[in-house]
C-alpha cells in the first residue's frame, strides 16, 4: 500500500483539476479583458526561446502604461497556469493537453514585445529581438507552421487552463507527471527517513 499511495494522491490530484478545468477552461469566457492576437504555432517555438530576454526588457520597461502591464500580468499568469513549459511538448505538440495555454502565454509575450518596440527606452532593445525572431523564423521555416489554435485569439480576462483530464491520453505528459510525482515520493519518504534518525 505504502508503494501505491503517491500514485493514488496523484490521480486523485488529477481527478481534482479534471473537474475544475470542466467549469473553466480553454479561453471562452467573458471577455472582459483586453483581446490578446492569436500567435501560429511556428512562431511559438521561437517566441518561446526569446521569452526570457522579453520579458527581461519588460520587467526594466519604464514608459509603461496599463494596457501592457495587463497582458504583462496575463503573460506571466499563464506561464504559470501553464507549468512554467516544463511539460514536455507543450510548446511544440498540438496534441498536449498543455499547447492551448502555451499559445495564450505565448502570444501575450509577442504582444508585450510589440507593445515595447513603441516604447521609446525600450524600441531599439525590443526592435533588436524582434529582428532577431524575424531570422529565426525564416532561418527554421516555421513561418507557415500552423495548428489547430493557430487562430485563435486570447484575451486578459480569460486563463486558459491545461486540459487536466487529457493527460492520461498523451504519453509524454503522463510520463513526465508520473516521473514528478515518483520524485515527490522519493522526496517525502527520504524526509520521513531522516525525520527518524
Amino acid at each position: 500500500m505504502k508503494n501505491g499511495f503517491p500514485l493514488l494522491c496523484f490521480g486523485l490530484a488529477l481527478l481534482i483539476a479534471a473537474g475544475a478545468s470542466a467549469h473553466g477552461g480553454g479561453s471562452q469566457g467573458s471577455h472582459a479583458g483586453l483581446p490578446v492576437p492569436e500567435i501560429s504555432h511556428g512562431e511559438m517555438a521561437v517566441i518561446a526561446d526569446y521569452r526570457g530576454h522579453i520579458m527581461d526588457l519588460a520587467a526594466s520597461a519604464v514608459d509603461t502604461n496599463e494596457p501592457f502591464r495587463r497582458v504583462l500580468n496575463y503573460a506571466e499568469i499563464q506561464y504559470s497556469y501553464c507549468l512554467w513549459g516544463r511539460v514536455p511538448g507543450s510548446v511544440t505538440d498540438e496534441e498536449s493537453p498543455f499547447n492551448e495555454c502555451a499559445h495564450a502565454y505565448l502570444a501575450a509575450t509577442k504582444a508585450v514585445l510589440l507593445a515595447m518596440r513603441d516604447m521609446p527606452q525600450e524600441a531599439a532593445a525590443a526592435g533588436e529581438i524582434a529582428s532577431a525572431v524575424d531570422v529565426d523564423m525564416v532561418r527554421r521555416g516555421l513561418s507557415l507552421v500552423t495548428c489547430r489554435f493557430s487562430g485563435e485569439g486570447f484575451n486578459t480576462g480569460d486563463v486558459v487552463r491545461p486540459r487536466w483530464s487529457e493527460i492520461p491520453l498523451h504519453p509524454a505528459s503522463m510520463a513526465w507527471f508520473t516521473g514528478f510525482a515518483a520524485l515527490l515520493a522519493l522526496g517525502f519518504f527520504g524526509a520521513k527517513r531522516l525525520l527518524r534518525v
